[in-house]
């Protein structure tokens, strides 16, 4: 049985340990400096709790000491000193930042670590990238790639048409953030919030405009072999011409703990929520131009009896099917693992990968 430690107790930190908790394979220690947090993780023989305080270097390093891996769910800002004390002690590390200049840290100190360390193990980054380098591979010669993701309310029911479904923090930083794009071959930065687009699936329509970090290590993978590349969030219609009053003319781009008061306070939570995982890659196949799109939608619902939202087991399972191929020696031992390096037929026939596995009517590639 494999000694993982969780960092950050949150609603993500929450579903990995019973994910991981309820396979028989993994003993789990869920860390955080909150003990209030520490009370909302699910009981179960094989969790502990352990209040941490992460910017103490030592203690830190001393709960990582003879782990098999640290899976941050921490904040963004902290990620970079989590990933330091797990190379301290030789730990494997995992984590689910969308934050371009910590994954660049995390790079940094893979060049002499002796375990693994895998960034942007969720959703977007994460799941999205293993789908587009994965469609990507099908083609002679690339054109464009396209991805777009979304975690939606169901029900939406305020002129945002959105809840929160996740951290306020990550979901701040990618509104706020410089975004990674493929222009005309080469790698650039573009404004979040802009570049919006509508598109229709299963008769709904939908909004879509850049912001940070979901490309993830892809961006530069691809550079110089695609002509377009581009991330998107998902939202219905209206989020975004509001969201950029609040920044721009209400100035709360640079109060950014006033936003997210705003945000905890008036938009409600919810668990009734869906994510959408839109890719659509073109390029020449076989001498002829072609289009392969990937579409896929995961709800909230139970997992091993436990009830779960969308965004919960969509990010939950991407970290922790990385974890489990880590733990198969399915995936490199020691060095900066990137997303697209991983299979998507091995997650999909991951045991937590099946989580994402396309259903009749939800998901299709052609």
């Amino acid at each position: 049985m494999k000694h993982i430690v969780i960092i950050g107790a949150g609603n993500i930190g929450s579903a990995i340990a019973w994910m991981l908790a309820v396979t028989g394979d993994y003993r789990v220690t869920v860390a955080d400096r909150s003990a209030d947090q520490l009370a909302n993780v699910p009981c179960h023989e094989r969790v502990d709790t352990e209040i941490v305080d992460i910017t103490d270097r030592l203690g830190l390093q001393a709960l990582l000491k003879d782990k098999f891996a640290v899976l941050s769910a921490a904040p963004f800002h902290l990620t970079a000193g989590i990933a330091e004390a797990a190379v301290a002690v030789g730990t494997h590390y995992l984590d689910l930042t969308e934050d371009v200049e910590s994954t660049r840290k995390v790079k940094k100190l893979a060049e002499t670590s002796e375990s693994a360390l895998i960034p942007q193990c969720g959703l977007a980054p994460g799941f999205i990238s293993i789908v587009a380098a994965d469609l990507a591979s099908r083609f002679d010669k690339l054109d464009s790639v396209r991805m777009r993701v979304g975690a939606l309310p169901q029900y939406p029911s305020n002129a945002l048409n959105y809840n929160l479904t996740w951290s306020t923090d990550g979901l701040i930083n990618e509104y706020i953030e410089p975004c990674e794009a493929i222009v005309e071959g080469r790698l650039t930065a573009v404004p979040a919030l802009e570049e919006r687009e509508e598109f229709s699936l299963d008769g709904m329509t939908y909004e879509a405009f850049n912001t940070s970090g979901g490309l993830g290590t892809l961006a530069s993978t691809l550079e110089g072999k695609v002509r377009t590349m581009n991330y998107r969030t998902i939202r219905y219609p209206g989020h975004v011409a509001i969201m950029k009053a609040l920044l721009n003319d209400l100035n709360l781009r640079n109060r950014r703990d006033v936003l997210k008061d705003l945000f905890e306070n008036a938009l409600p939570a919810t668990m009734q929520d869906v994510v959408i995982v839109f890719v659509t890659v073109c390029g020449t196949k076989n001498g002829r131009f072609m289009q392969e799109t990937y579409a896929h939608k995961v709800y909230a619902g139970p997992v091993s009896g436990r009830m779960m939202s969308a965004i919960q087991i969509t990010t939950a399972a991407g970290i922790t099917t990385v974890l489990d191929l880590l733990s198969q020696d399915k995936l490199p031992q020691k060095g900066f693992v990137k997303q697209e390096d991983i299979a998507l037929a091995d997650f999909l026939a991951n045991r937590f990968g099946q989580y994402y596995a396309p259903r009749e009517g939800l998901a299709k590639v052609g």
